[in-house]
C-alpha cells in the first residue's frame, strides 16, 4: 500500500517542523497526547501551558467530522479536560458503520476567533497533478466543499505561485488576509510535495491578526517514499482505521514484509470468525474475500491478507504459523475453515512456498484438530502438482481434512465448498510433476517450422493495424481528451500518438537487470511461438562490466550481450523498441527516465512494486509527451500469444502450453493484477479459442497506462473480437469504458468485472493488496462500477464465480454469428526442460559433486551440525562449542568446550622468533596482504614446528594401547632412533616448568572423567627428565594426549570414532587455529609499526662457498 493515513499529531508535527512560509504559524508543537495510561502530573510538567491556557480536546484516531459527532471538548481548563475525558476515554462509540473504542486524544490550546476568520484548504493527488481546494468559509458547517470550493490544479512537475493562489483561490477573501493566506498555501503545497503527502486537509484554518492557526488536520503520506523521506519523517506509526484494533500479529507480518522482497499482508477483521484465508496474490486475495462475502460469510470472515512475490519457505512458514496461531485461540461451534487459495502463479514455485505452510500445519496439527479446522486448497503455477501432492499427504498423515484442487477447478470454487454451497468432488490422483511438455524427439536444433500465427478469427493481412474509428461529432473536449488517447496530439497538440500495436513477431526488447530466469522464459516462449530468433536483444546491468550471458534457444546454447550502461546498449541495438525494467523500486525511476531519452523506445514495462506515486506521475507525464506506452509499475507485464511476452508473464512453459499462449486467439484482456492475468489466461483458454493479447497494468494508484488505453487499442485491432476487463475497487478509470461504450467508441463486446465488492460490506476501511485498491468515494467502489458498466451495456457477471460462464456465452454468440471462425489447432514445437528445473521437480537425479554433513546455509537460518545458529547463541556454547559442532559433529560437554578454548589461548602465540611468526613478519614487511602473510606462517607448521599434537597423540596412544610400560616405550624409541613427539623444550625444563602446561594440567585433572593416557605420558616424562631436565612433556604433547583422553572418555564418541579423529589430523587443527591468531597479531603489529622491507644481516650468515677451481 502507498497512501497511508497518519494521525493528526504526526501531520502537525511534520507541518510545524518543515513548513516554509512568511506567514506566522502559531501554536507550533503545542499539543499533548493522552491515553488511558497518561500520568497527568508528568504531562503538566512536560507541557506547562496546559495549566495556564484554555484548551481543546479531541480523539486522534482517523475519525472524520468529530465536531458534528460531539467528540470535541472546547474552551476547557485542564480540570475540565479531565472531566470531559472521563465520559469519552476508553468508551465505545459508533462512527458510521464502525464501532470502536476511543483510546487516543489530543489536547491543544483553544484559539478564540470569529466565523469570518475560518477557512478551508485541501490538497490531494490525482493522475494529472495535485488539486488545491480553498473555501473562504471553513469549520464544522463547511458542507459540500467539492461543490463550493475554488480549485486549482497544479500539473505534475509544475510549481504553485502566490500569484496563482491569490488570483484563482482567494477571490472572496478580505484583502488584509490575502498575502498571509497565499504565502501559507504555497508553503503548505511545497511541504506537501517535499514530504510526499498524497492528501492534506486543514479545516478550519484560522487566520487572525496574530497569524495562522492550524486547528484540525487530516493527512495521508506515500509510505513507499520512506527511503527518500526517512530523515524528515523519522519513525512513522500508521494507525489503523477507526473500528479496527491494531493487533501485534499485524505488526509482526508488516515487519516481515518490510524485511522481505516478497509481499506479506495481514488485516484482522474478526478474530472470532470461523472463515480464515491464506491467499497468494494481491488480486486473488480480493477475489476470495468477495466470494466469501457474496456467499454470506462476511460476518464470519476473520481476516484479509495475501502473500506473493515468491516468499521463501521460512517466510511462508512464519506467515502461516501466525494465521494458524490466531485461528486456534477460540473454538467455534461449527468448526473453522481455512482457505488456502490463489490464482495461477507466474514465477513463484508453488511447491517451495507450500513447504512452509506444511511445516506450520504439522506444528499446529493438535490445535487444528481440536478446533475442527477443515482446509481447502486451490493453486496453480510452477510445480503446483508437487505442492498439491505434499499438501494432500500432510492431510493424510495428520488426520486434518485437507481438500486440494488445481487449475482444473475454478479459482473460487473452493469457497462454495468450504461454506457448504457446493459439494466437494472426489479428486482423481494428481500428476506428481509439472512436466507436461516433453523433450523433443528430434535431434535437430533448428528452429521449428512456423505454426499457426494468425488468430482464429483474424484475416491474414500484411498490416494488422487500422486507423482509430472517428468519434461521434459533438463530444466535449474533455471527453476527447480522456477517451480518444491515440488522437491526443491531434486534439491538444501536446502529446505524441501512441502505437496501437505494442508487440509484433519481430519485436526486440532490452532487459534492465540480471533476470536470467525471466529472460530464459521469454526465449522459450519465443521458441514455441516459432519466432525466427530471440525477442531479447541485450541486457543492461550497471553493476558489472560488459560481458556475454549464456542462454538456450531450444536445444542450442546462445550468448546475449550484457552492457554496463544503457547508452552503449541502445547504440549497438537500434532495432530494440521495448524495455523491460526489473530495476528495484529505488532505481526504477532513474532508469525509466533514461530509457525515454532514446526515441527508439516505444514501450516500457516496469516490474518493480513500491515506487513512490510522485515519481510514477512524472514518468507518466514524460511518457505521454514522448508517445511511450508504460506498462506497470507493480506488474508482471503482458503477453501477446505467438509474438512476445514480458518477463515472467504467463508462467512456466507448461502453463503456456496448457493455456494455449503459443498462438493467438480472439479474446484480449486487461487486468490490474499479474496473478489474476494468468488466471484469465486459464479461464479464457477453457471457454474460448484463446487469448490474442493480455496486459496487467499493475496495482498502483497510477498505472503507467490505463484500462481505457488498452481497451481502445483492442478496439482498433482487427484480430480481436471481444474484450475482457478485470477492474478493481479504487479509481474511476472504468467509467471511461462506460462512456466509450455509450458514445460508440467501443463497439466490440466487453465482458467486465470489478473485484473488491466485499469492501462495502466491511464496517471499517480495509486496504487490499494493491496500492490502488482503496475507494475514496462511493463512485470508486466495485459495486458502483459494476452497476455502471452493466447500465452502459457491458457484459457484467453477478460475481467472479460466473465470469468464465459469461465469457463463454459471449464467445459462443460470436461463433454462432460467424464473427469468430475457429481454426484448426496446430501442436507447438517442444522445448527441452532446464536441468535445474527438472532436478527441482524431481524428474532427474545425479550424484552430487560435494557432500557435507557439518553446515547447511540454504534455509532461513544457518545450521551447524543440525543446530540452528540462534540456538548456538541461546545456549551460550562459545567458540569451543562451535568447534565441537563443526569439527566433531557433536555437542560436547561444557568442560570439553572450555578445554578447547584454553588450548586455543595457550597456543595463540610464542613470540616472534619461532619460524611461523618469523615468516609472517618477513612477509608483512615485504608489503604483502594479510592472507599471504598468514599463509606464509602457516606453511611452516609440521613435525618440527607445531605439528607434534597429532604425532604425540598417535605415539603415546599406540604404546599405551599395546600394553607397553613407559620404560619399554622410551627404550624402544631410543633403539629405533626416533624422537618421542611432544617431549622436550628448548627453554623450559623440570626446574623451569612451562606454566601453559601447568594450567592445562590442573584443569584436566579437575574436570576430565579419566586421564589414563595423560598419566602414561607423565610417567614417560619422569623417565626422560631423569636423563635430561628439559625433556619435559611440552604443550604440544600435553594437548595431544589430553585430547585423546577427552575423545575417549567424554561419552560422545566410540573408540573407533575417537581414533579416527586423531588419525585424520583433527588435533593439529587446534594448533593451526590457535597460532593463526598470533600470526595475525604479528602481521597487524608490523603494519602498525610501519616496518620496512626486512633484509637479513650479513654477519648472521655463514657464507660457505666452494674453493675456486682453475681449469
Amino acid at each position: 500500500m502507498s497512501a497511508k493515513a497518519i494521525s493528526e499529531q504526526t501531520g502537525k508535527e511534520f507541518l510545524y517542523k518543515h513548513v516554509c512560509t512568511s506567514a506566522a504559524v502559531q501554536n507550533r508543537f503545542r499539543y499533548a497526547s493522552v491515553t488511558a495510561e497518561t500520568d497527568w502530573d508528568r504531562l503538566a510538567q512536560d507541557h506547562p501551558w496546559l495549566l495556564t491556557e484554555r484548551l481543546v480536546v479531541k480523539p486522534d484516531q482517523l475519525i472524520k467530522r468529530r465536531g458534528k459527532l460531539g467528540l470535541v471538548g472546547i474552551n476547557l481548563d485542564l480540570e475540565g479536560v479531565r472531566e470531559w475525558l472521563s465520559g469519552h476515554l476508553m468508551r465505545e462509540t459508533t462512527v458510521g458503520k464502525a464501532k470502536g473504542v476511543l483510546k487516543n486524544f489530543l489536547i491543544e490550546p483553544f484559539v478564540p476567533h470569529t466565523q469570518e476568520e475560518e477557512f478551508y484548504v485541501c490538497i490531494y493527488a490525482t493522475r494529472e497533478g495535485d488539486h488545491v481546494l480553498f473555501h473562504h468559509e471553513g469549520g464544522v458547517e463547511v458542507g459540500d466543499v467539492d461543490a463550493k470550493a475554488q480549485r486549482l490544479m497544479v500539473a505534475v512537475d509544475e510549481k504553485l505561485s502566490e500569484d496563482q493562489v491569490t488570483e484563482q483561490l482567494l477571490t472572496q477573501v478580505p484583502d488584509d488576509k490575502k498575502e498571509v493566506l497565499a504565502s501559507f498555501i504555497v508553503g503548505l503545497f511545497n511541504l506537501y510535495e517535499d514530504l510526499y503527502f498524497t492528501y492534506l486537509e486543514i479545516n478550519p484554518l484560522v487566520v487572525t491578526q496574530d497569524g495562522v492557526y492550524v486547528l484540525d488536520m487530516a493527512a495521508k503520506i506515500d509510505a513507499t517514499a520512506d527511503y527518500i523521506c526517512k530523515a524528515k519523517w523519522g519513525d512513522v506509526e500508521f494507525p489503523p482505521p477507526f473500528g479496527r484494533e491494531a493487533y501485534p500479529e499485524e505488526a509482526y507480518i508488516a515487519d516481515l514484509d518490510a524485511k522481505s522482497g516478497a509481499s506479506l499482508k495481514l488485516t484482522l477483521l474478526n478474530p472470532r470468525g470461523r472463515i480464515w484465508t491464506m491467499v497468494a496474490g494481491g488480486g486473488a486475495s480480493v477475489v476470495y474475500s468477495d466470494t466469501i462475502c457474496d456467499l454470506g460469510g462476511v460476518d464470519e470472515l476473520a481476516n484479509y491478507g495475501e502473500y506473493s512475490g515468491a516468499p521463501s519457505e521460512q517466510q511462508t512458514y512464519d506467515y502461516a504459523k501466525t494465521i494458524l496461531s490466531l485461528m486456534t485461540r477460540e473454538k467455534h461451534s461449527q468448526g473453522k475453515v481455512l482457505i488456502i487459495g490463489g490464482s495461477i502463479a507466474n514465477f513463484t514455485n508453488v511447491a517451495a512456498t507450500f513447504k512452509g505452510i506444511v511445516r506450520a500445519i504439522k506444528d499446529y496439527q493438535g490445535p487444528l484438530k481440536e478446533h475442527e479446522v477443515t482446509i481447502f486448497v486451490r493453486r496453480g503455477g510452477p510445480n503446483y502438482q508437487e505442492g498439491l501432492r505434499v499438501m494432500g499427504e500432510v492431510g493424510k498423515t495428520t488426520g486434518i481434512p485437507i481438500h486440494v484442487f488445481g487449475t482444473e477447478t475454478h479459482m473460487t470454487a473452493i469457497v462454495g465448498m468450504a461454506l457448504g454451497h457446493r459439494p466437494i468432488p472426489n479428486q482423481p490422483p494428481m500428476d506428481a510433476h509439472t512436466a507436461n511438455f516433453l523433450l523433443n524427439a528430434s535431434n535437430s536444433a533448428m528452429t521449428p517450422a512456423t505454426t499457426r500465427t494468425a488468430s482464429f478469427s483474424e484475416p491474414r493481412t500484411s498490416n494488422d493495424v487500422t486507423p482509430a474509428k472517428k468519434s461521434k461529432a459533438g463530444l466535449p473536449a474533455d471527453c476527447l481528451h480522456s477517451i480518444l488517447w491515440p488522437l491526443k496530439n491531434v486534439v491538444t497538440g501536446d502529446w505524441k500518438a501512441k502505437a496501437t500495436t505494442l508487440f509484433r513477431k519481430q519485436t526486440k526488447a532490452m532487459v534492465w537487470g540480471m533476470q536470467t530466469r525471466a529472460v530464459q522464459g521469454m526465449l522459450d516462449f519465443d521458441y514455441v511461438c516459432s519466432r525466427d530468433g530471440p525477442s531479447v536483444a541485450a541486457m543492461v546491468y550497471p553493476f558489472t562490466g560488459d560481458h556475454k550471458q549464456k542462454f538456450y534457444w531450444g536445444h542450442k546454447e546462445i550468448l546475449l550481450p550484457v552492457y554496463k550502461n544503457m547508452a552503449d546498449a541502445m547504440k549497438k541495438h537500434p532495432e530494440v523498441d521495448v524495455l523491460i525494467s526489473f530495476a528495484s523500486l529505488r532505481s526504477a525511476f532513474d532508469s525509466t527516465v533514461e530509457a525515454m531519452q532514446y526515441p527508439q523506445i516505444h514501450t516500457i514495462a516496469i516490474i518493480a512494486e513500491g515506487i513512490p506515486e510522485a515519481q510514477t506521475r512524472k514518468m507518466i507525464k514524460m511518457a505521454d509527451e514522448k508517445g511511450v506506452t508504460i506498462i506497470g509499475p507493480a506488474t508482471v507485464g503482458g503477453i501477446k500469444p505467438g509474438c512476445f511476452k514480458i518477463g515472467n508473464t504467463g508462467g512456466m512453459l507448461d502453463n503456456i502450453l496448457a493455456s494455449k499462449l503459443y498462438r493467438p486467439g480472439s479474446v484480449a484482456y486487461v487486468s490490474r493484477s499479474g496473478g489474476m492475468s494468468n488466471e484469465l489466461n486459464n479461464i479464457i483458454s477453457r471457454t474460448t479459442d484463446g487469448v490474442y493479447e493480455g496486459v496487467a497494468i499493475g496495482g498502483d494508484r497510477y498505472p503507467g497506462s490505463t484500462f481505457m488505453d488498452h481497451v481502445l487499442r483492442y478496439q482498433d485491432t482487427p484480430g480481436i473480437q471481444m474484450i475482457v476487463v478485470l477492474g478493481e475497487i479504487g479509481g474511476t478509470e472504468e467509467y471511461k469504458i462506460c462512456q466509450g461504450i455509450r458514445e460508440g467508441r467501443i463497439t466490440k463486446p466487453v465482458v467486465c468485472w470489478c473485484i473488491g465488492t466485499c469492501a462495502t460490506m466491511f464496517t471499517s476501511e480495509v486496504q487490499f493488496g494493491h496500492a490502488g485498491a482503496c475507494a475514496n468515494q462511493a463512485s470508486e467502489t466495485a459495486v458502483a462500477k459494476n452497476q455502471a458498466l452493466r447500465d452502459a451495456g457491458a457484459y457484467v457477471p453477478k460475481s467472479f464465480d460466473e465470469l468464465g460462464d459469461v465469457i463463454k456465452t459471449v464467445y459462443d454468440e460470436l461463433v454462432a454469428n460467424g464473427t469468430i471462425i475457429p481454426a484448426q489447432e496446430v501442436p507447438p514445437p517442444t522445448v527441452p526442460m532446464d536441468y535445474s528445473w527438472a532436478r527441482e521437480l524431481g524428474l532427474i537425479r545425479k550424484p552430487a559433486s560435494f557432500m557435507t554433513s557439518i553446515c547447511d546455509e540454504r534455509g532461513q537460518e544457518l545450521i551447524y551440525a543440525g543446530m540452528p545458529i540462534t540456538e548456538v547463541f541461546k545456549e551460550e556454547m562459545g567458540l569451543g562449542g562451535v568447534l565441537g559442532l563443526l569439527w566433531f559433529q557433536r555437542r560436547l560437554p561444557r568442560y570439553a568446550c572450555q578445554f578447547i578454548e584454553m588450548c586455543l589461548m595457550v597456543t595463540a602465540d610464542h613470540g616472534p622468533a619461532v619460524s611461523g611468526a618469523h615468516n609472517t613478519i618477513v612477509c608483512a614487511r615485504a608489503g604483502k596482504d594479510l592472507i599471504s602473510s598468514l599463509t606464509s606462517g602457516l606453511l611452516t607448521i609440521g613435525d618440527r614446528f607445531g605439528g607434534a599434537l597429532d604425532a604425540a597423540a598417535k605415539q603415546f596412544s599406540k604404546a599405551f594401547d599395546s600394553g607397553m610400560l613407559p620404560m619399554e616405550f622410551v627404550n624402544k624409541m631410543k633403539k629405533d632412533g626416533k624422537l618421542i613427539m611432544g617431549i622436550g623444550h628448548r627453554v623450559k625444563s623440570i626446574n623451569n616448568p612451562d606454566m601453559r602446561v601447568q594450567i592445562l594440567k590442573d584443569f584436566v585433572k579437575q574436570h576430565f572423567p579419566s586421564t589414563q593416557l595423560l598419566d602414561y605420558a607423565l610417567d614417560v616424562e619422569k623417565i626422560t627428565t631423569s636423563k635430561k631436565p628439559n625433556l619435559i612433556l611440552n604443550v604440544d604433547g600435553f594437548i595431544g594426549v589430553a585430547f585423546v583422553d577427552l575423545l575417549r572418555t567424554c561419552g560422545g564418541f566410540t573408540r573407533d570414532e575417537a581414533d579416527e579423529f586423531v588419525e585424520i589430523g583433527a588435533l593439529n587443527g587446534i594448533f593451526v587455529l590457535g597460532r593463526s591468531m598470533g600470526f595475525i597479531g604479528h602481521y597487524l603489529d608490523q603494519k602498525r609499526l610501519k616496518q620496512g622491507l626486512y633484509r637479513h644481516p650479513w654477519d648472521d650468515i655463514s657464507y660457505v662457498l666452494p674453493e675456486h677451481m682453475s681449469m
